[in-house]
């Protein structure tokens, strides 16, 4: 099975990622800010804390060097899910904490798949998954750094799924409503829910699955692809 790397594992949907995809039998790296404390996470899951912040590009190349050192193989499977989530209205809306929303889910994503393409294109292939929201499909009041940077993370897997599919590489993305939204069908989806949809774009049985975003909203967005 694949080395799978999850950013953002010390958030909610990061942790229950990680728990599934360890659950389904990877061995599973999980990657948060440096003082986000991974280890007890590592230890559940049997596997390896990565320390690191996404939004720094040379940091990102040297975690994953110490990683894959450690670990002895290449990562095979990664899953952006990093996010700094906050909202306001526009004329509220800090400048700088704006771009460190973008910095983090955009640019996060774009600097992990840079980082992780040379040893996938090597060894013949994998998958990557992108972790975006209904934000991005439909825009948000008062979120407009989560909607453009969602938004930005939804076109980036379009994009480079169509580059990286003559790799061997399947890029897609998962974009959940937010917690607490009603929708038609009276829910949001669960941690558990968007686990489980990373790990069905992250098996090698489905190869053709290119450049999608599972729309996880309960029937409140449509989109087309």
């Amino acid at each position: 099975m694949a080395l799978a790397l999850v950013t953002g594992a010390g958030g909610e949907y990061g942790t229950a990622i990680a728990r599934m995809l360890a659950a389904g039998g990877h061995r599973v790296a999980v990657n948060d800010l440096p003082d986000v404390d991974l280890r007890g996470l590592a230890a559940e899951i049997g596997g390896i804390a990565a320390p690191g912040d996404v939004t720094r590009p040379d940091g990102v190349h040297a975690m994953l060097g110490r990683l894959e050192r450690t670990a002895g193989e290449h990562v095979g499977i990664l899953v952006a899910a990093a996010a700094h989530r906050t909202t306001a209205p526009l004329p509220k809306h800090d400048l700088d904490d704006w771009w460190h929303v973008v910095d983090t889910a955009l640019g996060g994503a774009f600097a992990c798949a840079q980082a992780v393409l040379p040893g996938m294109a090597e060894h013949g292939g994998g998958r990557i998954v992108l972790l975006a929201s209904e934000a991005g499909m439909a825009g948000r009041a008062d979120a407009t750094a989560l909607s453009a940077a969602h938004a930005g993370v939804i076109a980036l897997a379009k994009s480079l799924g169509r580059e990286l599919a003559a790799f061997g590489i399947a890029v897609n993305a998962v974009a959940p409503a937010a917690p607490g939204e009603p929708t038609p069908l009276g829910s949001a989806a669960t941690a558990g829910e968007v686990a489980a949809s990373v790990a069905f774009l992250a098996d090698p049985r489905l190869p053709t699955m290119v450049g999608q975003t599972l729309n996880l909203t309960g029937g409140r967005t449509r989109t087309r692809a």
